[in-house]
């Protein structure tokens, strides 16, 4: 993990990831929902995710949290908020117990595609209790397969980035260091 030297660098770290995965979800918003109403492929999830490796869960909630709010706020549907902000909440709380206490021995990608499924069982959750509609729940297993397949392809633009950048440029872009022993994320390598 990587922490910003000052506050203020932490804050601009964190806005800019934020403001990455806002524009993510705008440009995908513009597409029309996959399979079901509201379905999406949570692209903006890769930038909440690169917070939570490199600075910490505080720091990915804050992310996940602005990202979400202006979402709403932009996209003019802040019905979405209750769904968005408990699915993602949920789905970043086990990230972070996957990564700090799990990982390495299962990869990004897993962590990635568990939180996925999470996140739309949370959401599906939600709806049939606020809608009262218990039937929405038919759509679990349906919504389960579609977070593997979204989760998989988030987790794997992670490492994707996480390969090709190395974190001497993530140190240089938010003012931090890597903390001492830190290696095989994104380290400058010559294969």
């Amino acid at each position: 993990m990587m922490k910003p030297r000052k506050p203020a660098q932490r804050i601009a770290a964190d806005a800019l990831l934020a403001s990455l995965g806002l524009i993510t979800f705008l440009i995908e918003n513009l597409f029309p929902p996959l399979f079901f109403p509201g379905a999406k492929m949570g692209l903006a999830n890769i930038f909440s995710l690169a917070a939570l490796i490199l600075f910490g869960p505080a720091d990915a909630f804050a992310v996940l949290t602005a990202r979400t709010l202006l979402g709403a706020m932009f996209a003019g549907n802040a019905s979405s908020l209750m769904y968005s902000l408990t699915g993602g909440a949920a789905a970043m709380a086990l990230s972070a117990l996957l990564m700090y206490l799990v990982y390495p021995k299962v990869s990004v990608m897993a962590v990635s595609v568990a939180a996925a499924v999470l996140h739309n069982i949370v959401q599906n959750l939600v709806f049939a209790a606020i809608s009262a509609t218990p039937l929405a729940l038919s759509y679990l297993p349906y919504l389960a397969l579609l977070g593997v397949l979204s989760g998989a392809l988030v987790g794997a633009a992670e490492m994707l980035i996480f390969k090709k950048v190395p974190l001497s440029a993530f140190a240089r872009a938010t003012g931090g260091m890597p903390q001492s022993g830190e290696s095989g994320r994104g380290e400058d390598q010559t294969n």
